[in-house]
């Protein structure tokens, strides 16, 4: 057994687990509460403590969320105080929060720490601090290509969790649920599990392995296998767009019925609902990245940036450089 194996915190246990949680302002509350409330249930479960947790931040102001709510911590972080985990949460603006004293106190708790993990764009504050180099990582499907240009060191997948070592990291609100789930199964048995996945009505139906989607369709993967396939079939083609026949043919049916399917189930066409994923993916790179309008028209298969700029324009109200400038 290495030595990476022997520390993991993925083995059954009984002594409580000492936790700290780094929340940066621009989290999804809904990542904060996936990270926190399944071992809050775990600890009511068991009669008692199981997992011992703070909450800190940056500057040890409450961080806001991306709902508004703020979050309430027990202080600022510190480097200098022991614990067993250190977990980043972050999101809209963590890719490039903190300076190097920052950052050299996330490397000192990480190292003395028996791991450490990212939490969404809390995967950025990881691999700048220099956690993750020659390690798999993933983070929100949404920042994956730039993530993985900006640390080439780090092995980018699209898995919705991944643990390397001492290392973890996952790609939004479910998959830290889906992770904090299989921490609670390992350290504590299938059957505590089990019951605080019944406290959330929670049914945990992918494994950590799968790719994280652009489109969650939640239970359609079970209505209409047709309709999934044409939706994942237009996600993994935003960049060079499909026909409406060759999407048709791959998922098995006519365009005739394709187009019936669509309109039973969304209410609009297939070339509709393309048009519309491609452009949704656009207006987050618009506004969330400072690419060139024509690099985001040719990333969401326009073949011009004024043909870009016109369909955007049509779907949002408002140019693309415009949007970004407001």
């Amino acid at each position: 057994m290495t030595k990476d194996e022997a520390s993991s915190i993925f083995l059954p246990e009984r002594a409580p687990l000492k936790v700290t949680f780094l929340v940066f302002a621009g989290s999804s509350i809904m990542c904060v509460a996936s990270a926190v409330d399944p071992l809050r249930a775990a600890n009511r479960i068991c009669g008692e403590t199981h997992f011992d947790w703070k909450i800190a931040s940056a500057d040890g102001e409450p961080p806001v969320t991306t709902s508004g709510l703020p979050v309430t911590v027990s202080g600022r972080f510190d480097p200098a105080e022991k614990t067993d985990v250190l977990i980043i949460v972050g999101g809209f603006g963590s890719r490039t929060e903190g300076g190097q004293k920052l950052l050299s106190g996330i490397r000192r708790t990480a190292r003395s720490a028996r791991a450490c993990g990212g939490v969404e764009a809390g995967t950025w504050l990881l691999a700048r601090a220099g956690l993750l180099e020659g390690r798999a990582a993933t983070t929100h499907w949404e920042d994956m290509e730039d993530f993985a240009a900006a640390f080439p060191g780090a092995d980018v997948r699209p898995d919705r969790y991944v643990i390397d070592g001492p290392v973890f990291t996952t790609g939004g609100a479910s998959p830290t649920f889906d992770l904090m789930l299989h921490l609670v199964r390992t350290r504590l048995g299938m059957a505590v599990a089990l019951d605080v996945a019944s406290v959330f009505i929670y049914d945990q139906a992918r494994a950590a392995t799968d790719a994280q989607p652009l489109v969650s369709l939640g239970r359609l993967d079970g209505y209409d296998p047709r309709l999934a396939q044409a939706i994942r079939l237009m996600e993994s083609h935003v960049d060079r767009p499909l026909t409406v026949a060759a999407i048709a043919k791959r998922a098995g049916v006519t365009a005739r019925t394709l187009e019936s399917i669509f309109g039973r189930s969304i209410g609009e066409t297939p070339g509709a609902y393309y048009l519309r994923l491609r452009l949704n993916a656009a207006r987050r790179l618009v506004l969330d990245t400072r690419l060139a309008m024509a690099d985001i028209a040719e990333r969401s298969g326009f073949s011009s940036a004024a043909g870009f700029s016109r369909a955007f324009s049509k779907s949002f109200g408002e140019a693309p450089a415009r949007m970004r400038r407001g």
